[in-house]
């Protein structure tokens, strides 16, 4: 098993143990609830990939490198002290903070996770605990965390920040890097691994949550050889200096939410809290010979497959070496963005779909590589809710009436959001099924929204 496919293989265990512990609960825990108040009301969220591998940008010495672009420095068996060479050339002339945060604001997004640290050690920040750092290493004199900081305050955006705890590349401690300092395994008995850990993990998570404000969440990542005892000293560091900060779900340690595998939705709805990251194309750093973006409807989709089974969606740009965010990617976002305006109240803060036989069903027939059943989705709508409401994304090309599933409550009014005057939707029973008749309005058609005002406040089903 490769490096990458042991830590998927490991995130993926572990996103699954925290989903079966969240599910399980039986009674909220207060505290806990507090904590998680913004991130059940934001739902959507911008991931920024940013670092020295967006210089090379999927390329070294002429030679295209398959895989992430923030990836390269593994895939390509780079020695560190060469790729810590790239800093010389750190020098991004159109970085603006303020236009990033406005960009995601514009996209309807309520927070930002920043990569203060990937895995190849470079801090992206102002770090004294090390000189790998942005200000130090590079010519460029600034701090962009410090500057995204100041932006989210201007824009009440949330300002969340990546670490890679286990993994860095850079120092002969940090696990990952196998071609210049060896196994793992050997860094775990002799002790360089924890003198990693407590002389710069640690100390570097210290720095960022006590210099740069409030953080929202932090984002760990990776967590090879993080044992229970090693996760829960980074867990007492984030309680002790920002109590309210999120822990995500791949510390290695029980977080405050579920992180799923990357570009993974669950096929059905699921208890407790949790997000997807997923790619814009197909990298999360920049990568130079990456153009496949994902649509607006694409995405459109994503978050209302996402929202409606309970998760928060947090998708990725990776700006170029010189500051820039991809103007394809960027329009696309603005494009969600307006879509959002008008449909916001489906979204933010809403509940999961009271229902289920949207998603999709398990094939009697079909069987993946590893035998198990193939999960067959459909896509014609979505569903989320408030009390006394339901939300109906319609994503039908063609027809113009959709046909509900079956529940007890009487329909008080029917109407698409998107329409400024909230003409009603006739609702009309044929062959036994409630049936609603759907009004196309302006350039948003690809994804109508319906909200079916009912009798109640929470659905009810025939015993």
């Amino acid at each position: 098993m490769t490096m990458r496919a042991r830590i998927l293989h490991t995130s993926r265990i572990l996103a699954l143990a925290a989903i079966a512990t969240l599910a399980g609960r039986v009674q909220a825990d207060p505290a806990q609830d507090a904590r998680m108040a913004w991130f059940r009301e934001a739902k959507f969220g911008m991931f920024i990939h940013w670092g020295l591998y967006a210089i090379p940008a999927g390329q070294w010495k002429g030679e295209r490198i398959p895989g992430f672009g923030e990836w390269i420095m593994s895939h390509a068996r780079i020695p560190a002290a060469e790729y810590a060479g790239l800093a010389k050339q750190w020098q991004p002339r159109h970085f603006d903070a303020d236009a990033w945060v406005r960009l995601a604001k514009d996209s309807g997004m309520r927070y930002i996770v920043f990569t203060a640290k990937h895995h190849d050690g470079f801090a992206m920040y102002d770090s004294p605990v090390s000189e790998f750092d942005v200000t130090d290493a590079s010519p460029w004199d600034r701090d962009p965390l410090r500057e995204l900081a100041e932006a989210c305050a201007r824009h009440d955006i949330r300002l969340g920040i990546y670490y890679s705890q286990a993994q860095d590349w850079h120092e002969p401690g940090g696990a990952g890097n196998d071609w210049d300092f060896g196994p793992d395994a050997e860094k775990d008995r002799d002790g360089s691994y924890d003198r990693y850990l407590r002389g710069k993990a640690e100390p570097q998570v210290s720095e960022l949550l006590t210099r740069y404000g409030p953080v929202s969440c932090i984002w760990f990542d990776t967590p090879d050889l993080i044992t229970p005892e090693r996760g829960q000293r980074f867990v007492d560091l984030v309680r002790e200096l920002q109590p309210d900060c999120l822990i995500d779900g791949r510390l290695g340690s029980a977080g405050d939410y579920v992180t799923t595998d990357d570009n993974t939705i669950p096929n059905l709805a699921a208890k407790g809290d949790w997000e997807t990251p997923m790619t814009t194309n197909h990298s999360w750093g920049y990568r130079s010979d990456d153009h496949d973006w994902k649509s607006p409807t694409e995405i459109l989709f994503k978050l209302a497959d996402i929202v409606s089974k309970g998760g928060n969606f947090l998708l990725n740009v990776g700006p170029d070496a010189d500051g820039r965010i991809p103007q394809v990617c960027a329009d696309n976002l603005r494009f969600c963005g307006e879509w959002l305006k008008v449909n916001a109240e489906a979204v933010y803060g809403v509940g999961r779909s009271p229902f289920g036989g949207e998603f999709g069903e398990f094939s009697p027939t079909t069987r993946d590589r590893h035998g198990n059943p193939v999960f067959l989705t459909r896509s014609l709508w979505r569903c989320t809710t408030r009390p006394g409401k339901l939300y109906f994304f319609y994503f039908g090309d063609r027809r113009s009436t959709l046909e509900l599933p079956p529940f007890e409550n009487e329909i008080r009014k029917a109407y698409i959001i998107g329409d400024p005057d909230r003409k009603p939707c006739r609702v009309e029973v044929i062959n036994g099924v409630r049936t609603v008749w759907i009004h196309r309005q302006g350039w948003h058609a690809t994804a109508q929204v319906l909200c079916l005002e009912i009798e109640g406040d929470t659905v009810r089903f025939k015993d």
